[in-house]
């Protein structure tokens, strides 16, 4: 992650080398994303980089913690919105990022960096550390809801509908003129995380 001493820049250098980056890391892959076109845009030299961050996978990984920490604000807004729905506040979610996709916003950048970068880890992208992206919603969900109420089961279930959630909103701005069916979709794989796909005692028992 970053330094101490890009955390002592003057706001105004800070925000200049960020934009940079996001510039960058929205204009190409990651992988030909370029150290030097970022200095370039920021008006620094390559020397302060190296003072900032070790490279450019560290500086990705700060950008998208301030990402996912925004998604979390997000999450715990909704479910207090939602009564601690999980399901319906990933739907929710779905709604608000599509009405709210403006272009510069963070959730608009990071919808780019996932449209130009389709083979990285979403999990890792958009929730990182489990246990410590979870931690702020916890207290915020409806266990009676659930099945369990353990938290590596809460967490789980957070994990796998906001996998559902991401590539819905990706479809939908690919493709905005069938948001209502990427929408429908949505709901039924969010019903199948909740529900199961399994009528009761039908689905075959694993063997010992």
């Amino acid at each position: 992650m970053c330094t101490e001493t890009f955390l002592r820049l003057p706001e105004e250098k800070r925000g200049r080398f960020l934009e940079a980056a996001w510039g960058e890391f929205t204009r190409v892959k990651f992988a030909d994303a370029s150290i030097n076109q970022i200095v370039r845009h920021a008006g620094i030299p390559r020397g302060s980089f190296y003072q900032y961050f070790a490279d450019k996978e560290d500086l990705f990984a700060y950008l998208l913690q301030g990402v996912r920490e925004q998604f979390v604000r997000l999450f715990a807004w909704l479910l207090e919105e939602t009564g601690g729905d999980i399901f319906q506040m990933q739907l929710a979610a779905y709604d608000r990022i599509i009405q709210e996709m403006d272009p510069g916003q963070l959730r608009d950048r990071f919808i780019r960096v996932l449209q130009l970068n389709p083979g990285m880890d979403l999990k890792h992208l958009i929730i990182g550390d489990p246990a410590v992206s979870a931690a702020p919603l916890m207290e915020k969900i409806d266990l009676s809801t659930l099945r369990r109420r353990d938290d590596s089961f809460v967490r789980s279930t957070l994990l796998l509908s906001s996998m559902v959630m991401v590539p819905a909103v990706m479809d939908s701005l690919a493709r905005p003129e069938r948001r209502a069916e990427h929408r429908r979709l949505l709901e039924e794989q969010l019903e199948i995380i909740r529900d199961g796909a399994c009528r009761k005692r039908v689905c075959p028992r694993k063997r010992a």
